[in-house]
C-alpha cells in the first residue's frame, strides 16, 4: 500500500526536551507564583507535595485504560487537597496550567533537522502529528512559536481526547480526520511502546527514531529505525 501520510510524535521526536526533567521544578514553581498572587495563601514545598499527590493518583487511574487527563485536572485536585475548591476550567486553574506551560516551553528546543525535512515531506506527504502531553494549548503554541503549524493537517494530543498512547483510540483519532486506512500512513517517533507498538497494532507502518537505549526494542520491531530526521524522506520513500 502506498504511503500518502506520515504522522509524528512530538517530544524528543521533533522537539527536544532538555534531560532530567530540568523543567519540572522551576515549572511547578511557576504554577505556586501564580497561585500566590491570585490568593492562594499555601507554602510552595506544601502546593509541589499536593500536586505530586494529585498527579500520581490520577495517573494510576488513568494508566490502565491508558487515559490522558487535561492538566487542569491535576491542578484543581492539588487545590482541593489543599482546601481550594476550584472547577477545572475556572480562571484560577486555567492560569496555573497557562504558566506551567510558559515555563516548559523554555526548555524546549526544535531539532536541527525537524523544519527541513517537514518541509520536504510535506510537498508529498499529508502530516499530522499524535502526541502524549496533558497540556493540548502548549503543543498547539510551541508549533506556532517555530511556525510549523500550517504543516500539520491534524493534531491529535492526548489530554484533548483523553487517550494515550500507545492506546489505539488516539491513532484512530487522526485516521478518521485523515479519512485513511493505517496501511496509508507511517508513524514516526521515539518511543518503542508508544511509537512503536501501538501504531503497529493497528496496521501502520513505523520509523523509530534512535535517540536513547530502549530495553523493549528487541521484542519489538520498527519497519525502519534512524538515526537523524535528515534520513526520513529516503526511509518514507523506502517503505
Amino acid at each position: 500500500m502506498v504511503i500518502k501520510a506520515v504522522l509524528f510524535d512530538m517530544f524528543d521526536t521533533l522537539m527536544m526536551i532538555e534531560k532530567e526533567h530540568a523543567f519540572y521544578s522551576p515549572a511547578v514553581k511557576s504554577m505556586h507564583t501564580f497561585l500566590a498572587q491570585n490568593g492562594v495563601q499555601v507554602s510552595f514545598q506544601a502546593f509541589r507535595d499536593a500536586y505530586i499527590l494529585a498527579r500520581d493518583a490520577l495517573y494510576e487511574a488513568a494508566d490502565e485504560k491508558m487515559e490522558e487527563p487535561h492538566f487542569n485536572v491535576r491542578v484543581r485536585n492539588a487545590l482541593g487537597l489543599l482546601g481550594y475548591d476550584s472547577e477545572a476550567q475556572s480562571v484560577l486553574v486555567q492560569g496555573a496550567t497557562d504558566a506551567f506551560c510558559r515555563e516548559f516551553m523554555n526548555y524546549v528546543r526544535i531539532d536541527e533537522n525537524a523544519v527541513e525535512a517537514l518541509k520536504q515531506l510535506h510537498a508529498k506527504y499529508r502530516l499530522g502529528l499524535v502526541s502524549n502531553f496533558a497540556i493540548p494549548e502548549c503543543v498547539e503554541n510551541l508549533l506556532q512559536e517555530h511556525n510549523l503549524r500550517s504543516l500539520f493537517e491534524v493534531i491529535i494530543v492526548s489530554a484533548a481526547v483523553n487517550s494515550r498512547k500507545p492506546n489505539p483510540e488516539i491513532f484512530r483519532c487522526a485516521l478518521e480526520v485523515l479519512k485513511l486506512k493505517p496501511s496509508e500512513t507511517a508513524f514516526v517517533g521515539d518511543t518503542v511502546d508508544a511509537d512503536v507498538k501501538g501504531p503497529q497494532g493497528i496496521g501502520m507502518k513505523t520509523v523509530y527514531i534512535d535517540r536513547r537505549p530502549q530495553k523493549d526494542l528487541k521484542d519489538c520491531k520498527p519497519d525502519r529505525t534512524i538515526k537523524s530526521l535528515s534520513e526520513l524522506q529516503t526511509t518514507i520513500e523506502s517503505l
